[in-house]
């Protein structure tokens, strides 16, 4: 058993933290909007604090999965913050994705006080969070990363060590990248297969044997066809990601010049009223009636 905080309720950590109790730890949790962090802990028992900083006291292991490099900063810094509650030796393990610079800077922050830093950001979407299956690719020091990996193993399939501190958000990056042109791809796909008169199902069952396939066409073709988009990860939360690595890509001089492309395929989708569609919405583009 760990004494482990989490800070950071919602889609991905609050189911996140339950498995970190049903593996026997004690955990603690804080979520700024209070009665999310009263129901988890109904519902899966351990406690709450007041604030990251009273949440984060006497862990040996925190974690935190929040929305992206400011909501970052607001929970990490200040009398308040994270680092403020954190007792030398502990490690902090951020789930969030966000930037490498972030990254960076609160490790280094956190080396000063003789804390261990790792980012992990994780994919697998708010399903792969609920059963545990999620990738976890984590940048920092491995002498802290051998002390979480097993704690994180709660709800990470694979959890592994890219590289030192930003590694882990940098991988992230290369992972949103992929998932953006599968998808713009499966869209095309699917919408030349409507225009042909052919039964999209039917192809999606055929060429999902060969070459094609991919997680997004086993798991997204036919709510796709369907007109269905409720699922999983929000345009705005993959407009973010991309943000993210187009950003870093002008810093790095790496050509990303699909990804511009499909970024702005969902800023169109967002003009649609669909910044909460899941992400597989981009078909929208290609079907909708004028």
């Amino acid at each position: 058993m760990v004494k482990t905080a989490f800070i950071g309720l919602g889609v991905m950590g609050y189911p996140m933290a339950g498995h970190l109790v049903s593996q026997g730890h004690d955990v603690t949790v804080y979520n700024r909007t209070a009665k999310k962090a009263e129901a988890w802990v109904k519902e899966h028992g351990g406690a709450s604090a007041a604030t990251p900083a009273k949440t984060a006291d006497g862990c040996d292991v925190v974690f935190s999965c929040v929305g992206n490099d400011d909501d970052l900063r607001s929970i990490v810094y200040g009398d308040d913050g994270i680092l403020a509650g954190m007792k030398e030796g502990a490690i902090y393990c951020d789930h969030t994705t966000a930037s490498a610079i972030v990254a960076r800077e609160i490790d280094a922050k956190a080396r000063d006080m003789g804390i261990g830093f790792l980012d992990g950001p994780v994919s697998g979407g708010q399903a792969g969070a609920e059963n545990g299956q999620l990738t976890v690719m984590v940048g920092g020091e491995k002498k802290d990363f051998d002390v979480v990996e097993p704690v994180a193993g709660a709800y990470g399939k694979a959890v592994t060590l890219m590289g030192p501190a930003g590694a882990g958000q940098l991988t992230k990056a290369v992972n949103q990248i992929c998932i953006a042109g599968l998808v713009q791809g499966l869209s095309e796909g699917l919408a030349f297969a409507e225009k042909a008169g052919l039964d999209a199902n039917k192809v999606v069952d055929v060429i999902s044997k060969g070459a094609a396939q991919s997680w997004q066409m086993d798991n997204r073709a036919k709510t796709m066809i369907d007109d269905k988009f409720d699922f999983g990860f929000a345009v705005e939360w993959m407009r973010k990601d991309m943000g993210i690595a187009l950003a870093e890509a002008r810093t790095n001089g790496a050509l990303l010049p699909a990804t511009g492309i499909v970024d702005q395929y969902y800023a169109g989708v967002v003009a649609m009223g669909g910044s909460r569609w899941d992400t597989s919405s981009l078909i929208k583009l290609l079907t909708r009636k004028e």
